[in-house]
């Protein structure tokens, strides 16, 4: 996904998003707190299939249904749990990632961020539990690990840069 901004002046800001399956829409924030919504045709991006208008309740409101406050699809529900402090989350290896080929042992994942691993799902959909420090990290594994948020967020870090 592709997002460029820009100013209007004496109007407000303008959000351009190109989507992954090549959408095109615009996103204009007025500055007496409407939001214009603009859905381009992909092939004339001069030519706007719909538009709709938004005052701030409303996008508030279909903002929080977009990002799944009021509802979240079933395969979410299990990307993220959270236990008196303690989240579990399912992390992707992204094929850009600089652990890629790198050990748990290697990265001192444990003493470094504070995070565990405690299994990783294969591309192939071979589980791994407890992973030990042997456990090489291959694109497209997906790690179900736990830690405070400070800790996962560090870890996500140590994932993809290959440091902190």
């Amino acid at each position: 996904m592709n997002i460029r901004e820009s100013d209007l002046p004496g109007i407000g800001r303008k959000f351009c998003v190109d989507t992954r399956s090549g959408d095109k829409l615009v996103i204009v924030i007025h500055n007496d707190d409407r939001r214009e919504l603009y859905h381009l045709n992909p092939d004339d991006p001069d030519e706007v299939m719909s538009m709709i208008t938004l005052d701030d309740e409303e996008a508030r409101t279909v903002s929080g249904i977009l990002s799944g406050i009021t509802y979240k699809p079933k395969q979410l529900e299990t990307q993220e749990m959270m236990l008196d402090g303690l989240l579990i989350e399912w992390l992707r290896i992204e094929p850009l990632s600089l652990c890629i080929g790198k050990r748990i042992g290697e990265l001192d994942i444990r003493r470094r961020t504070g995070a565990t691993i405690i299994a990783v799902i294969e591309k192939n959909h071979q589980k791994c539990m407890n992973p030990g420090p042997e456990y090489m990290f291959a694109a497209g594994s997906t790690l179900v690990v736990a830690g405070e948020r400070m800790h996962l967020k560090e870890l996500k870090q140590l994932l993809l840069n290959g440091s902190l």
